[in-house]
């Protein structure tokens, strides 16, 4: 019989079984972080409860990884947009070394600035009239009600005086 050496020690396989086990999880996403961390929780606490320290000691459930097999190609949402569009607003910047069209790109910034301002000046506009309806409407109602209270006080006035 012969015998073959094995060149992995137990140590190392444990260790590659980790390494392939989060990377298989990595794979699928933070879903899958949290889907394990949970039924760790529910079949064997201390799994769970370990899952969850190397979660967050590892960064892995704030870290914010776009990943390209994700359906909507975004990993960070808000903040990931803000940065792209940052760099697309610099790139917007640059000169194109076309002076006809770098004059044309310019004058369609400035005016689409203008439009931006007008409108939002007309969102003012109209919020400051929304105010002004719903505090002339509540001014009305009030009106209403001390009128009405003073008819309810000079009717019962009356009635008393009668009896």
């Amino acid at each position: 019989m012969t015998q073959v050496a094995s060149t992995y020690t137990p140590a190392e396989t444990a260790t590659s079984w980790f390494r392939r086990a989060e990377a298989w999880l990595d794979d699928k996403g933070k879903g899958a972080w949290i889907a394990t961390m949970v039924l760790g929780f529910i079949f064997v606490w201390p799994v769970g409860l370990a899952l969850l320290f190397y979660m967050i000691w590892s960064k892995r459930m704030f870290a914010c990884k776009s990943r390209p097999t994700s359906p909507f190609g975004r990993g960070c949402g808000p903040r990931h947009s803000r940065h792209e569009r940052f760099r697309s607003m610099h790139a917007a910047m640059r000169p194109s070394g076309n002076t006809a069209f770098d004059a044309y790109k310019e004058e369609t910034l400035k005016r689409l600035e203008e439009e931006q301002d007008q409108f939002e000046a007309f969102l003012e506009r109209l919020r400051a009239a929304k105010d002004k309806a719903e505090f002339d409407q509540f001014m009305d109602d009030r009106a209403r009600r001390a009128s009405e209270e003073r008819t309810t006080s000079e009717t019962d006035q009356d009635d008393k005086d009668q009896a």
